[in-house]
């Protein structure tokens, strides 16, 4: 294994850390409640499909990884 990969692994810690951190304070409340995220209750049944936030998750994702694999 290479060191990069052990520093990647160290940045993704500390990402995942940072989001657990901000979920926590509730900062990421909005989340899951973007115009265009499905909820659907009746009755016994619950349906959630968050497709916007998942869309925002996916470019921004994009985005850090080509900055990342750029400056590689």
């Amino acid at each position: 294994m290479d060191s990069s990969v052990g520093v990647l692994f160290l940045v993704a810690g500390a990402v995942l850390a940072l989001i657990g951190l901000l979920a926590l304070t509730g900062s990421l409340a909005w989340f899951g409640r973007l115009p265009g995220d499905i909820h659907v209750s009746g009755g016994n049944v619950r349906f959630f499909a968050p497709i916007v936030s998942m869309v925002v998750v996916s470019l921004v994702l994009t985005v850090v990884l080509n900055i990342f694999l750029r400056l590689r």
